[in-house]
């Protein structure tokens, strides 16, 4: 029976499926490391996933969305080996990739999600359970007329507040100046999230430095990074 007091899933998907030839080392990550490491989420079995199964170990769940060609997200993962880290993605190369940094790093702690990571959140994520949702540098929409693409939206916001554990963070990190003062506003109106600081959380040293912030920088974008915690 559905949980009436579940959050409703968006309707509008805010990412664009993008296609992409994969490197010969990227196809090989998807061969040989992508059935121990990977699931796809139209695949999972109906209800909850059992991360403590997947990962061999009970630690606390650290959900990535948005992984990209993941330099970031494997050096993240590495520096804290104490975290079950979870990096979902649409982009087929970009898994690749991430996989084969990870298996250079020698990092041990990362599965990854290939999918939408909000139907991820909605059927396959327990209430009160994750240590943290990062979203580093969503797809900015920068048209007005698409900014209901975006993905921090009330209904997003409600939606990883209840699956964060309390006292779980959601950090994001944006380079567009309206979409952070969106994220401000919307997760500032949730009730189930508090702003650890007052507006712009100082830019975290142990966050490596995207090519996106690199390209903001060039642009003159300056970039903000929001903590917002489970009450």
């Amino acid at each position: 029976m559905e949980n009436e007091h579940q959050p409703r899933l968006r309707s509008v998907v805010s990412y664009v499926k993008r296609g992409g030839r994969m490197t010969v080392g990227q196809q090989r990550a998807w061969d040989e490391l992508w059935p121990e490491l990977g699931r796809t989420v139209g695949e999972l079995p109906a209800g909850t996933l059992d991360f403590t199964e997947w990962f061999g170990r009970e630690a606390p769940v650290m959900l990535e969305i948005g992984s990209g060609m993941g330099e970031t997200t494997s050096q993240l993962a590495a520096a804290a080996p104490e975290l079950n880290y979870v990096a979902a993605e649409v982009y087929d190369p970009g898994l690749g990739q991430l996989m084969l940094r990870a298996e250079k790093l020698g990092v041990g702690n990362l599965r990854l999600l290939h999918g939408d990571a909000v139907v991820f959140l909605t059927e396959h994520v327990e209430p009160d359970t994750l240590h943290g949702v990062r979203l580093f540098f969503p797809d900015p929409w920068p048209k007005k007329k698409h900014h209901k693409r975006r993905i921090v939206s009330p209904s997003f916001a409600a939606l990883v507040a209840s699956r964060l554990a309390p006292g779980g963070t959601f950090h994001m990190a944006t380079d567009w100046e309206s979409y952070a003062e969106q994220m401000l506003e919307v997760c500032s109106a949730e009730p189930a999230l508090k702003n650890r600081y007052d507006g712009w959380a100082p830019r975290p040293d142990w966050r490596p430095v995207t090519k996106f912030e690199q390209r903001a920088d060039v642009e003159g974008r300056v970039s903000h990074d929001l903590i917002f915690e489970k009450r």
